[in-house]
Formats: structure tokens, sequence, C-alpha cells
């Protein structure tokens, strides 16, 4: 996908969310029956290429990869 693309995608993210709740649910009830099944990766792959997880890179590590418990 093109940055091109990412913006214009984030533009109308905006857009829907300025939106009613309702008015949200019934963009997102006609939409998303006629998305193509492998949703979830396209969406995590454009949230990535936009920068939407970033944050996470300056968050604390919170579990050992050895225990995999919770450091207090």
């Amino acid at each position: 996908m093109t940055q091109r693309n990412v913006q214009l995608v984030e533009s109308l993210i905006q857009v829907i969310l300025s939106l009613e709740a309702d008015e949200q649910l019934a963009i997102a009830g006609k939409r998303l029956k006629n998305l193509p099944c492998p949703l979830t990766q396209k969406l995590v792959q454009l949230a990535q290429k936009g920068g939407y997880f970033n944050f996470l890179n300056d968050e604390l590590e919170i579990y050992t990869l050895q225990d995999r418990e919770a450091i207090a």
C-alpha cells in the first residue's frame, strides 16, 4: 500500500470516528460484509505502516522472556 493510500485511509477513519455512534455502526454494517476474509492481517499491516504501534517501542517490558511472569 502506498503512502498516499495510507493517508487516504487514515483520513477516512478520522471522518468516520467524528460521526455519531449510530452512524458509525450503520457504516460498519454496510462495509464490513463486503470486505474479503484476510481483514485482520490487512488492518494490522495498515496500522503498522501508519505508525499506530510505535508507542510500544517506548513501553517498559512487563514480562520476562524466561518465565513469562509479570515483573512487579
